[in-house]
């Protein structure tokens, strides 16, 4: 049974200082199958420095363990943000293996609030992670984190999508969404965004995200909007194919 949205334990960080004010950001998203690479080590600090060597501002995280057993028990979001000088948000899917699978932002400036959303369940249950971060100006945008279904069959996917566009239209802030979409451009899934935001668009010859290792499908995606409130802005594919399943993608954000 599809579920309704909600907001659910919404909470407030507790800030850092922040620097380079006024500058662009770097946004990342990227799959990080908890760590698990190609080889099938479990190895967080690689993936910790295919991060580090992209200098990101955000970071979007999917598939990631919060202190379960096939990860030895690692809280993964917290133990990348320490590893990377980064504030660290994580949202669960479900509990597993003696601890939480889900999601993860990490912020190089200060997460003021911290908003799961839950959607509807599909092979397994979902949320998107929206988190609040106030820019060394003082600003506030948002960030949206997502790793819809992943079955062959877009049913359950759009309309975890059309819950979140629902979440969406309702921000009253600048907002970041990038995530797994696990859909391509041309699905429906993808319309929904490219209707409400400007996408970061990848080189034509190098735009394939999944897998890492002989890629032929892109499903991973960074939009801003409203359109008005940012430069534009292109996305590449980080040619990365041994640290997880997925290529991470990475943007430059500029604001107008």
């Amino acid at each position: 049974m599809l579920q309704a949205s909600v907001f659910v334990s919404c909470t407030a960080s507790t800030p850092r200082t922040a620097a380079n004010i006024d500058a662009p950001l770097t946004v990342v998203s990227y799959n990080i199958r908890h760590g698990s690479g190609m080889d099938g080590r479990v190895d967080l600090s690689r993936t910790a420095a295919v991060l580090r060597a992209l200098a990101p501002d955000i970071v979007g995280l999917q598939e990631v363990d919060q202190r379960v057993t096939r990860s030895d028990g690692v809280a993964q979001a917290d133990s990348l943000g320490q590893l990377l000088n980064m504030h660290a948000a994580f949202g669960a899917f479900m509990d597993y293996q003696g601890g939480q699978y889900g999601m993860g932002i990490l912020s190089r400036h200060p997460i003021a609030r911290v908003c799961p959303i839950r959607l509807p369940d599909g092979n397994e249950p979902r949320i998107a992670l929206l988190v609040d971060v106030t820019l060394p100006n003082g600003d506030t945008i948002s960030v949206v984190n997502v790793h819809f279904d992943w079955v062959s069959n877009d049913t359950l996917r759009f309309a975890q999508a059309t819950v979140l566009a629902r979440v969406l239209d309702t921000l009253r802030t600048p907002y970041v969404l990038l995530g797994d979409f696990n859909d391509e451009p041309g699905s429906r899934t993808l319309a929904m965004f490219t209707s409400r935001a400007r996408e970061m668009m990848k080189p034509v010859e190098d735009h394939f995200t999944f897998s890492s290792t002989a890629p032929t499908k892109e499903i991973d995606f960074i939009f801003a909007a409203p359109a008005g409130t940012w430069r534009d802005g292109a996305a590449r594919v980080v040619s990365e194919a041994v640290a997880s399943d997925h290529r991470p993608v990475v943007a430059t954000l500029r604001r107008r």
